[in-house]
């Protein structure tokens, strides 16, 4: 009976974190440049196949012999959103395969979330302030008409003052989420290859690539998924009690 419950808890454990992740993905459907992200279970005894850009653990971070362990990863769909006009000069899309590269305090990153604008020094920089690199480092802007082409090269009342750095890497990408959009290495050894083919957008967004309807469908799907499970561990429990304080009572 013990192994039907672990076997029926586990099942509810990978539609819990289905749900979660899906949950996270309906949050940020208004997000600029989100990318979702998919799960997949390994059942076990079967043979480790993690994808490249894909990160493995556990739902209980439990060794893997104990009964509650379920490995699973997720995967982020780096599908393109839909673009949107904006008219807003400082916001950029990328129409291609690539990204744009930021200056953080840990290293460079990339994203495609190109809601952009300038700090008190005159720097293009994210949202949240960080600097968007250009191929010869910050960006510095001091002008009112800026023009983006579609090669990224940026021109200030009529004189150049940068080209954008957008760069791109083997595919299927090896990049994990870092936070804000972001997006790192999801090993060292990773380098980065000069986009082919991107044309930017000026006066655009890149919008999240969540499809609302999928998503909420999946999840009336996995809740009742989830539901199920529920009603055999209770089941079990229930006969299980009924075997511990009933089955061989002395009448």
């Amino acid at each position: 009976m013990s192994t039907a419950i672990y076997m029926a808890t586990r099942g509810a454990l990978a539609y819990q974190k289905r749900l979660e992740v899906l949950a996270n993905n309906l949050s940020n459907i208004n997000t600029v440049g989100f990318k979702e992200d998919k799960t997949a279970f390994r059942i076990s005894g079967s043979p480790k196949s993690t994808e490249q850009g894909s990160k493995e653990t556990s739902i209980s971070g439990k060794p893997q012999n104990f009964p509650y362990y379920l490995p699973f990863w997720t995967k982020t769909d780096f599908s393109a959103g839909q673009l949107k006009s904006t008219g807003n000069p400082l916001d950029l899309a990328l129409e291609g395969d690539g990204f744009f590269c930021v200056e953080t305090p840990e290293g460079v990153r990339y994203t495609r979330k190109g809601v952009f604008t300038l700090n008190q020094d005159g720097v293009l920089v994210t949202q949240e302030g960080l600097p968007v690199l250009g191929r010869n480092g910050r960006i510095y802007i001091n002008g009112q008409d800026i023009i983006v082409d579609v090669e990224g090269n940026i021109t200030v009342d009529g004189s150049p003052v940068g080209t954008l750095k957008i760069v791109d890497f083997n595919q299927p990408y090896a990049l994990e989420k870092v936070g804000n959009t972001l997006f790192a290495p999801a090993d060292p050894s990773v380098t980065e290859n000069r986009s082919e083919g991107v044309k930017v957008r000026q006066g655009f967004i890149e919008l999240s690539n969540v499809d609302a309807i999928n998503v909420m469908t999946e999840m009336i799907d996995v809740m009742r998924g989830y539901e199920s499970y529920q009603k055999v561990i209770q089941f079990l429990s229930e006969t299980t009690w009924k075997t511990i304080n009933e089955v061989g009572r002395l009448e």
